[in-house]
């Protein structure tokens, strides 16, 4: 991946390309490792939730190698320029961060699992970057899906944050933010199920090494 090496801020609406109405590309129709559709409608009883942190080369084959994912797509979400390109995200002025979709069966893997997952993976604690990838396409994110989404997702941040505390970690730079208002972008058909395409390929994703507890949203309820 590639990263900008100014000083990492997010851009104003009129700083923002214009975009397009539509992708210049047609995704591909099925999951390289899952063989399942990348995109909807899917099957009932199939839920969906949106996680950012970092590169999502890394990122999705977190997920994809999960139990209970049916298929995973990566994509741009938070930021202003509709249907942004991969350039024009890197260059810091749409505002997006690099986003991976996760289409689960929450009977096989309840989100509370797959937050736990999401925390583990990355370093929530620095801003606009992941590791040596610097910019604000590699902040930290969670795009809820439902109220139940975000109420978890909230009580999952709260409970983690006292575990990286107790271990000296910082404070906690993700957002949560309704999917609503946030629309996910596909990615180019390249980097999708990128590292099942090129297993040599570079993956900037790595953990605190501070185990996430689970299931806080029900034990609190």
């Amino acid at each position: 991946m590639f990263s900008y090496r100014r000083t990492p801020e997010m851009p104003t609406p009129e700083q923002a390309p214009k975009g397009r109405p539509d992708p210049e590309f047609t995704l591909p129709d099925r999951h390289t490792v899952l063989g399942n559709p990348l995109r909807g409608p899917y099957p009932d009883g199939l839920e969906v939730a949106d996680f950012a942190l970092g590169c999502f080369w890394g990122a999705e084959r977190v997920f994809w190698r999960t139990p209970g994912v049916w298929t995973t797509l990566v994509g741009y979400q938070g930021g202003i320029t509709p249907n942004p390109s991969y350039e024009e995200v890197c260059s810091g002025l749409t505002g997006h961060t690099e986003a991976v979709r996760v289409v689960f069966d929450p009977s096989v893997v309840p989100y509370e699992r797959l937050l736990k997952v999401f925390w583990e993976a990355h370093d929530p604690t620095q801003g606009h970057r992941q590791g040596n990838d610097v910019g604000t396409q590699y902040r930290s994110a969670v795009f809820t899906h439902t109220p139940a989404q975000a109420e978890a997702a909230a009580a999952s941040r709260d409970a983690y944050q006292h575990v990286l505390t107790s271990a000296g970690h910082g404070a906690i730079t993700t957002e949560l933010r309704p999917a609503t208002a946030h629309p996910f972008h596909p990615a180019e058909p390249y980097h999708q199920q990128y590292l099942d395409k090129n297993p040599a390929g570079y993956c900037g994703i790595g953990g605190t090494g501070v185990s996430c507890p689970v299931g806080v949203a029900k034990a609190d309820g």
